[in-house]
């Protein structure tokens, strides 16, 4: 059952159903029960292109707040909350695998939106679940806008993300997350986005945030890290426009995508909400390819 409200559209409700399948590093991986279906909020705005935008760990939708304006004016936007996140239902323990936000959304576009393809921007943690959606369906999926997503990291990062696991286990993730996003902001990241994010997480269950966080990096299903990143992005034929911060990373990641419109693209002078830190240039070099698709 489907409940609207209004925000220059549609505010809505949608459940989606999720299989859990990955696991933390060192830890067998089984596939588990169906798990219930998550009720996701989310909004729906302008006409045109459609186009998701899918935000990042401990996050909402709030954050493609400086998108809004300019993409609902060109195209047809949808902008959930993930699972756990924002508005959209808190589910139990053991139900925050990248396969359980994957499809969340999948179901969401095959029920909502039936016969229809999208091209889905995410951020961090959204980047690697729209990935991971147009490798598992194609159909669904016109291309893919990865700003910083969690794809491509090195072993530095990986030492970072598995201290950070330790730290989620043993400490409270009000206070370990934001320390964590203070090495991933510019010098110029806005003080006032800097609260905005620490706040949030401080009004999340803890399980939620410890959860999520580990298999994007960890486990044999993962494709944050490592070879088993060029693996996966190796095998992704739409379109993919990747942005990041890290020369080293976006000159790894270059040739891993095969289609002829993908594209890394190093961003400087910008904190890992490189949408936040630089809104107009983000915004008009993400508008430029998808209008070039």
């Amino acid at each position: 059952m489907e409940t609207r409200f209004s925000r220059r559209g549609l505010l809505k409700f949608a459940g989606a159903t999720a299989v859990a399948t990955t696991a933390f590093k060192g830890a067998p991986v089984a596939a588990a029960p169906a798990a219930p279906a998550a009720k996701l909020f989310y909004t729906e705005a302008g006409t045109g292109r459609n186009v998701m935008l899918l935000h990042g760990w401990t996050c909402d939708s709030n954050d493609w707040i400086g998108q809004f304006p300019l993409f609902e004016s060109k195209y047809r936007v949808v902008a959930p909350d993930l699972r756990g996140h924002g508005r959209s239902q808190i589910m139990p323990s053991g139900a925050y695998t990248p396969a359980d936000y994957v499809a969340d959304i999948e179901t969401l576009l095959a029920t909502g939106y039936p016969g229809e393809k999208f091209v889905i921007v995410g951020h961090s943690m959204g980047g690697q679940i729209a990935a991971r959606l147009a490798l598992k369906r194609p159909d669904l999926v016109d291309a893919v806008v990865s700003v910083d997503g969690a794809l491509g990291f090195g072993d530095d990062a990986a030492q970072l993300f598995d201290k950070t696991v330790r730290d989620l286990n043993a400490g409270d993730p009000g206070l370990v997350v934001p320390a964590l996003f203070q090495l991933v902001y510019d010098a110029a990241t806005d003080p006032a986005f800097k609260c905005w994010h620490a706040r949030r997480v401080q009004g999340m269950p803890d399980h939620v945030v410890r959860e999520t966080f580990g298999p994007l990096f960890f486990g044999a299903e993962q494709v944050g890290v490592g070879e088993a990143s060029a693996r996966f992005c190796e095998r992704l034929k739409v379109p993919v426009y990747h942005l990041c911060r890290d020369p080293a990373q976006a000159d790894r990641m270059r040739p891993w995508f095969s289609h002829p419109k993908s594209k890394v693209d190093l961003w400087s002078n910008a904190g890992h909400w490189i949408m936040q830190d630089r809104r107009e240039d983000a915004n008009a070099a993400i508008t430029a390819w998808i209008d070039a698709l």
